[in-house]
């Protein structure tokens, strides 16, 4: 299948530079998988009127971590930009630094005037560094300190206040960016969508840069997803369990919610279980889903794989008219965008 299949035309004035200050305040298309037809919702809030009694949405709890560190090379005073994509054996990290030419193996880095100090241990390619840091105290204490967010690359603007690129619900800290699906939620909604008699359950996947990894090769089926770690609870896999035996559906909050669901249930058979590990699954069209009837995501980037996994859940042509529509809506694209149900 040809990564053309899935471009699409976007106006770079579309991609939301800033979130709103009401994050429920986001617009929300509804898209009927089974025929292609789109609701347009005025906000997010209008969400509840699409869930039942008896549904569970699932959602991913992971926290992002301040993962951008700026140093400086401890021989010459050279400044290097760091990027901790996922941690090792203790605290060695994989990491993308700027200028990668100038740290070999040897090279100490240091932050914060000495406060936390770090090794390269290893060079990888595409300015992939192992990193081993030194430091006292904690090390995520250290790093709340000294790092700032690591926003996408899309987003030019300077985001004031780090805690809107968290969800409410984030309390796993281990992430390079966020599950952004989630950032719609206000405890508010959160409480709302409970009295309702929606059931909410938590997974954690820490979501690595490989998931927003361009799509370098003609043929989708030969492009290699990054891996990363998941988990899911006893409790959490028992209520899905339950949801599905009685008949609720299971909405994921996220394509990241989505992946790990599918990775457990491919595993085992459609059912759910307790267990943590690593995925590398990547879903495009003609995947079977297992775990999930529903999704709620942002609108993603063209030719990513993102928009192939909602492709694959609401059919390409169904999705591609639903973007287009988007885009002559002016609906806001991407992290701080607005968002869509998929049902």
């Amino acid at each position: 299948m040809k990564v053309d299949l899935f471009d699409f035309y976007l106006p770079e004035e579309l991609i939301a530079q800033t979130p709103l200050p009401n994050r429920e305040a986001s617009r929300l298309m509804v898209l009927d998988k089974k025929t292609g037809e789109v609701t347009h919702e005025p906000t997010f809030r209008s969400i509840l009127s699409y869930l039942k009694e008896g549904d569970c949405l699932v959602l991913n709890d992971t926290r992002v971590l301040p993962a951008r560190l700026y140093g400086e090379k401890e021989e010459t005073g050279a400044h290097i930009e760091v990027l901790l994509l996922k941690q090792l054996d203790g605290d060695q990290w994989e990491t993308l630094v700027k200028p990668a030419k100038r740290v070999k193996v040897g090279t100490i880095i240091s932050f914060g005037d000495g406060r936390l100090r770090a090794e390269c241990v290893a060079e990888l390619e595409h300015g992939g560094r192992i990193l081993s840091f030194s430091y006292d105290g904690i090390f995520l204490e250290v790093l709340e300190s000294l790092g700032e967010m690591p926003l996408p690359p899309y987003i030019k603007a300077q985001l004031h206040d780090r805690e809107r690129y968290q969800t409410v619900y984030a309390r796993e800290a281990g992430s390079a960016a966020a599950p952004t699906a989630g950032l719609h939620f206000t405890e508010q909604l959160l409480e709302d969508v409970r009295k309702k008699g929606v059931h909410l359950a938590f997974i954690t996947l820490h979501v690595g840069l490989g998931t927003f990894r361009p799509v370098n090769v003609e043929n989708i089926e030969e492009h290699d997803m990054h891996a990363e770690f998941y988990q899911m609870s006893e409790q959490t896999a028992q209520l899905l369990n339950d949801v599905k035996a009685q008949g609720g559906r299971i909405i994921a909050v996220g394509t990241t919610s989505t992946r790990t669901l599918e990775t457990i249930a491919s595993r085992h058979d459609g059912t759910f279980v307790a267990e943590s590990g690593w995925t590398d699954i990547f879903i495009y069209p003609g995947y079977t889903f297992r775990a999930i009837d529903g999704m709620i995501t942002n609108f993603h980037l063209p030719k990513s794989t993102l928009i192939m996994l909602v492709s694959a859940l609401a059919g390409r042509e169904h999705v591609l008219r639903a973007y287009e529509e988007a885009v002559r809506e002016r609906y806001r694209f991407f992290s701080f965008g607005d968002a869509m149900l998929i049902i």
